[in-house]
């Protein structure tokens, strides 16, 4: 059994739709889906704000590269197509694996050029851990400690400012 915290956003298109799907290919995966927040874009601001959230999953098969794999057909689904020249430009979709713990609870720890876990710059994203926040009020950024106060230092604590709630959109489990 592995459980996983996966981070959504899209900034093309119907991105609402986008995060929906995500939620709806994941399946009966999915335990828990947080709100929408609209970002700012990342690393790149020539673009579209964003739409994202996180989810919970638990899948009693799945290791961290099904996850992997998981979150890249979600995206394809939705017509991401990935552009080496902007690494942080704007998509359709983005399904990035925040964290993974296995069946013991330990969180997995991956270094791997394909999969990082947790996700090096989850730390650093306000996009991430605020979704996560919710979900999980005592969850922990393995690596950095309790989201709560990661959330509330450094460069996420600056970009959470930026953050804006959407609770006239929901995304739903199917759990």
């Amino acid at each position: 059994m592995t459980r996983a915290v996966l981070s959504l956003g899209s900034n093309l298109g119907d991105r609402l739709a986008h995060l929906r799907s995500a939620v709806a290919a994941l399946g009966d995966a999915v335990l828990r889906v947080s709100g929408v927040y609209e970002t700012p874009p990342w690393g790149d601001p020539d673009q579209p704000t964003y739409f994202n959230a996180v989810l919970l999953a638990e899948d009693p098969t799945a290791g961290p590269y099904d996850w992997l794999e998981r979150a890249r057909a979600a995206e394809r689904a939705a017509g991401r197509v990935r552009d080496p020249q902007r690494r942080f430009g704007p998509r359709t979709l983005d399904v990035d694996v925040i964290a993974v713990w296995g069946d013991d609870g330990q969180p997995v720890l991956a270094d791997d050029p394909e999969l990082t876990l947790p996700h090096p710059r989850a730390h650093l994203r306000a996009f991430v851990l605020r979704p996560w926040l919710d979900l999980e009020p005592y969850g922990r950024l393995p690596g950095h400690g309790p989201i709560a106060e990661v959330l509330n230092t450094g460069e996420a604590a600056a970009d959470a400012l930026e953050l804006r709630p959407r609770p006239d959109l929901a995304l739903e489990s199917t759990a």
